[in-house]
């Protein structure tokens, strides 16, 4: 691998001192025909990484953006002060911040540990890609520094959806006769669209929608929040394994590594940033699946909530997103979640009127997430004053809305 500009290769770790032809036997297997020894050793790199650190990784994935996974890699290993390694990286993050994330990561620099992740997935004929392969699903890409380094996956790995082609389908567990029969209503007739449903392969809403997928022989996608080695849960072991069929299983977590409560949190943001929209039916007050409805907020990814009777303890959830989250919108069918994924319901439309300044704004506005007066003046190149003049006639106009965490463009409907 390319040494990191500040490795210090007198102090490299004994326990990653593999000769390059062992790396190269147990990675290729795993990676894609024909690559050459140069992109194996790369891969290697990533998929180190998914082994080192914890889904959602701040620390990590800046140094990888920064340092390129190699270089990055060869910094820790080759024990690099935390002082300079935030001075290589531009200072995307403090001194202290280093320091206490090579301390966590210490315990885990163990190759041979490594290795019988890959032997383990070798024998499953688990297939892994990186954020450089042609199959690496680009929606991951917008969680920044928090993206997977890796994903490992059973099944095909063509399966894997652009976010244009996707939509996640979660929600509650204890789900009831309504949600399950909302789910396989929804998942099949996207399915037949063409679109690819993906979800948490759990109990309830989640796997309703993947069974209602395969039934009308459309691929769908589980992300797990362990390794795809241990299919969990226990109870849907048949359903997962006839996901792999046509569709994927896939984990930014090694083979070996446990569904911790930590990595179902992190697993969600997985989900709502691999697909083109998120729908929730069915979620209680504290339900999991409000978690991955926040990460699609969080990425600008149109949100659908599918209400429930007041009465229902299984719709509280939804509820209170359609109440307290002004990016979610109430869809009550597969046409609704087309129209929500093509972005047709968005808001704040051209008039041909417009002075220059308020088409950069009205451009620079989401329907769903807040942006601030100096994110909105950054995205459209004008001053935050004219920014602002500009947002206070918008919304006189009841273009745009002003809430706590900054302005939005107002729905056309």
């Amino acid at each position: 691998m390319t040494t990191s500009p500040v490795a210090h290769e007198s102090s490299a770790d004994a326990r990653w001192r593999i000769p390059i032809i062992d790396i190269l036997a147990c990675i290729q297997p795993l990676r894609p025909e024909n690559e050459s020894p140069v992109d194996s050793l790369q891969a290697f790199a990533h998929v180190a990484w998914s082994y080192l650190v914890e889904p959602g990784d701040r620390i990590a994935g800046a140094m990888v953006r920064v340092l390129g996974a190699g270089g990055a890699l060869d910094a820790v290993v080759n024990r690099t002060p935390a002082h300079a390694i935030v001075d290589h990286c531009g200072h995307d993050f403090t001194e202290s911040e280093a320091r206490e994330a090579l301390d966590r990561w210490e315990s885990r620099l163990d190759a041979p540990a490594l290795f019988r992740s890959l032997a383990a997935a070798a024998r499953l004929e688990v297939q892994i890609v990186v954020p450089t392969d042609t199959q690496w699903p680009e929606g991951v890409n917008d969680l920044g520094d928090h993206a997977p380094h890796a994903l490992w996956v059973r099944g095909k790995i063509d399966a894997l959806p652009s976010p244009e082609r996707s939509v996640a389908i979660v929600g509650a567990r204890a789900s009831t006769g309504y949600g399950e029969h909302v789910a396989m209503d929804f998942a099949a007739s996207l399915s037949q669209r063409g679109l690819t449903v993906v979800s948490g392969g759990a109990y309830g809403i989640d796997g309703m929608a993947h069974r209602a997928a395969l039934a009308v022989g459309s691929p769908t996608v589980a992300v797990l929040a362990g390794g795809v080695d241990q299919l969990y849960p226990a109870g849907h072991d048949e359903l997962l394994r006839r996901i792999m069929t046509d569709g994927a299983v896939v984990s930014e977590v090694p083979c070996g590594g446990a569904p911790t409560r930590w990595r179902f949190l992190q697993r969600n943001r997985v989900i709502a940033a691999m697909a083109g929209a998120t729908v929730v039916i069915e979620a209680g007050h504290r339900s999991g699946s409000l978690n991955t409805a926040t990460h699609a907020r969080d990425l600008d990814r149109p949100l659908g909530v599918v209400p429930g009777p007041i009465t229902s303890a299984s719709s509280a959830g939804c509820h209170r997103l359609l109440r307290e989250n002004f990016a979610a919108r109430v869809v009550t069918s597969a046409a609704d979640i087309c129209e929500l994924l093509s972005g047709d319901a968005e808001a704040a439309p051209f008039d041909r009127h417009d002075a220059p300044e308020v088409l950069q704004v009205v451009d620079s506005l989401s329907g769903r997430a807040p942006r601030t007066v100096a994110d909105i003046a950054h995205r459209s190149g004008l001053a935050a004053a004219v920014v602002m003049s500009t947002l206070g006639a918008l919304e006189l106009d009841g273009r745009v809305t002003r809430r706590d965490e900054g302005w939005t463009a107002v729905s056309r409907r």
